[in-house]
């Protein structure tokens, strides 16, 4: 069973995790412009207002993911990976939904999230989630589709 462990986005496996995200987004990014890297803060993920996840399972990290408050009831998911050795086995759906858990402990009445187009797996997963497509709600220049979800 996946554990769920909060840790810093300065700690060496959180910028671990996002290095490989980052990396596999930029060479499998569809534009000429390019993937776009942005590191996130401490201050983005810290309890109340956001926490960054670590899924560990058989002593190993197999992913990571976060949530951070953008405003009064709104938490927007970012930087959801799965390592190769966790795909395909339900951990993105399951990192999700404790995220999920986390925004409405907090009192969160909406998550949306952006994303890209050619993650094609990423949007089936939030469509089945319960995520529906929203006009943007950022500038993100890597994002091609915006979701939401509501939590009532």
């Amino acid at each position: 069973m996946p554990q769920f462990r909060p840790i810093p986005v300065t700690d060496a496996l959180a910028h671990e995790l996002l290095t490989e995200y980052f990396s596999y987004r930029a060479e499998s990014f569809p534009t000429p412009a390019g993937y776009v890297t942005t590191f996130p803060t401490n201050e983005q993920f810290e309890p109340p207002a956001g926490v960054f996840l670590v899924v560990e399972g058989e002593g190993n990290a197999l992913g990571c993911g976060g949530i951070r408050q953008l405003d009064a009831g709104r938490f927007e998911v970012k930087h959801l990976w799965v390592r190769a050795a966790g795909r395909g086995t339900g951990l993105g759906r399951q990192l999700l939904g404790e995220l999920e858990r986390c925004a409405r402990e907090w009192g969160a009445s909406e998550l949306v999230l952006d994303t890209n187009e050619s993650l094609a797996a990423a949007g089936g997963l939030y469509r089945s989630s319960g995520f529906v497509s929203v006009e943007p709600y950022n500038d993100n220049p890597n994002a091609t589709t915006w979701y939401r979800k509501a939590l009532n």
